[in-house]
């Protein structure tokens, strides 16, 4: 049997209700199955994720928040700094080695990834609720390429929550040139929704 996290929420929640969700996943949150997120947490299955209504959303310029000041270390070790990316578009992806439609995904992020490379997009992952071998495996297996942060408590996802938070796992976020949060993509993103997501930013004044 796959050794899953100990502590498992099933997705990013507001503070308020952490403490209830942490006390409630060893039974499975069974009474999130009927709301917007579903959940089978990593606790109870090796097939866990986070089900949520698929939901893509762009914002206009004027219309944005500006993202939260984030850094971190990553898989690997090094550290990250979200504002030294400032110029760049930036693609955040937070998942989890658990999560059954990030490991479908994957190769996708992967792709765009090496395909918007020379046209100064950086994506980022932020690898939640997991182990860091796990996660390292899972780059490897997929051929992400890109560097992740570690966040087994959701630190990063959690600095979002008075801007465009996570949602659910997993949850991508297109920030532009000038630091503001342009779209959200919460569940399974698509190779062609997320490029044309992508390209809308990239073509923007931002």
């Amino acid at each position: 049997m796959t050794r899953m996290p100990p502590i498992a929420r099933p997705a990013w929640v507001a503070p308020a209700v952490t403490a209830a969700l942490v006390g409630a996943a060893m039974a499975c949150v069974s009474a999130c199955d009927s709301g917007a997120i579903g959940a089978n947490t990593p606790v109870s299955s090796g097939q866990s994720f986070v089900q949520a209504s698929y939901d893509s959303k762009f914002f206009p310029p004027g219309s944005r928040s500006v993202a939260p000041v984030v850094t971190g270390t990553t898989l690997t070790g090094q550290h990250f700094s979200l504002a030294a990316e400032r110029g760049k578009v930036v693609v955040i992806n937070f998942w989890g080695s658990w999560c059954a439609p990030c490991r479908r995904e994957a190769p996708l992020l992967g792709q765009l990834a090496r395909d918007f490379a020379s046209k100064n997009v950086q994506f980022i992952g932020d690898d939640v609720l997991d182990y860091p071998a796990s996660a390292q495996a899972f780059e490897r297996t997929f051929n992400i390429g890109y560097p992740s942060l570690n966040d087994p408590s959701e630190q990063v996802a959690l600095a979002f929550h008075s801007t465009v938070p996570a949602a659910a796992i997993p949850t991508t976020l297109i920030i532009d040139r000038s630091g503001y949060i342009a779209a959200r993509v919460v569940g399974e993103v698509s190779f062609s929704g997320l490029k044309a997501l992508i390209n809308e930013v990239l073509a923007g004044k931002s």
